[in-house]
């Protein structure tokens, strides 16, 4: 049996993990809120912006956290220019079509990226990979102090955008009721690239909290989006506060089990609870019935 230390370790690191998946589900659930559509390039997109960060670090010698004052804006405007002038186009108004083309925009990013860097995984070495926050007896990881943190303070600016600007305002009409937010004069199809593009750069913000510690490959992203489904599942289907607490709660579930059945086996008690939200409660803890 593990000491209390351990187990409160394992808890707050766990919790400080799933900051940086609600990051990643914000971006999912921004977008399916106002497009209405589940977007399956999501892991592809996370994926090329590991890959940036990984490239401001090795040739211009930038912090990973550095790198997302830089690389955050670049996936702003690939999110935007992919919205507008691929996926809104090419899908035609119709929600299969953009499920068609979003999905072949993930096997195309995929593919460009194992062409470009072949399946080798890269890591970046940063001194403070393993440093640690001592706070009373527990040792926390400090880039997952520092993920909490960021991701905290995205989501609160998140919210300020949503609720405190025009796009934010425009959005959430859209998303509403889109006839009636083109009748009033508002540029819906600006509209859905601008929340593409917020979903997007919620990508490139997690990417360089990641990087200190995780690998990247062609295929990484893939891992981190099926978690970020579940966290969407399990807040409700839109709800960017059920995000932010379907990530932290799914944080802790996977802490608890890699703790007690190893790090190969954690993500099974993700998945478990992915299986019984489904069951008990199909709309998430703060979806609503459509």
């Amino acid at each position: 049996m593990y000491s209390p230390i351990i187990i409160f370790e394992a808890l707050a690191n766990g919790l400080m993990l799933g900051a940086v998946y609600a990051l990643i589900a914000l971006g999912l659930t921004l977008i399916y809120g106002v497009l209405h559509i589940v977007n399956f390039a999501h892991g592809a997109l996370l994926t090329v912006a590991m890959y940036a960060i990984w490239l401001a670090f090795e040739k211009f010698g930038l912090d990973p956290y550095l790198a997302i004052l830089i690389v955050t804006p670049l996936m702003f405007a690939l999110g935007y220019a992919l919205q507008r002038f691929i996926i809104g186009p090419s899908s035609h108004g119709s929600d299969n079509g953009i499920l068609l083309v979003t999905l072949g925009l993930s096997i195309v990013i995929q593919n460009l990226l194992l062409a470009g860097f072949s399946s080798d995984t890269l890591t970046i070495a940063t001194d403070y990979a393993f440093g640690v926050v001592p706070i009373g007896p527990l040792l926390l990881s400090l880039p997952r102090v520092i993920g909490l943190g960021v991701s905290l303070l995205t989501a609160l600016l998140l919210w300020f955008v949503l609720n405190r600007t025009d796009i934010g305002k425009a959005i959430r009409a859209v998303a509403k009721e889109r006839l009636g937010a083109s009748l009033v004069g508002i540029n819906v199809a600006h509209v859905y690239a601008m929340t593409f593009a917020l979903g997007t750069a919620c990508l490139a913000i997690a990417a360089g909290l990641l990087m200190p510690t995780f690998y990247v490959s062609p295929t990484t992203g893939a891992a981190f989006v099926l978690v970020a489904f579940t966290i969407v599942v399990l807040g409700g289907m839109g709800s960017i506060l059920g995000a932010l607490i379907g990530g932290l709660l799914i944080g802790v579930v996977e802490a608890v089990f890699s703790l007690f059945l190893g790090d190969s086996l954690g993500q099974i008690g993700i998945f478990l609870i992915f299986i019984l939200v489904l069951l008990v409660k199909p709309t998430g803890l703060f979806g609503a019935r459509g």
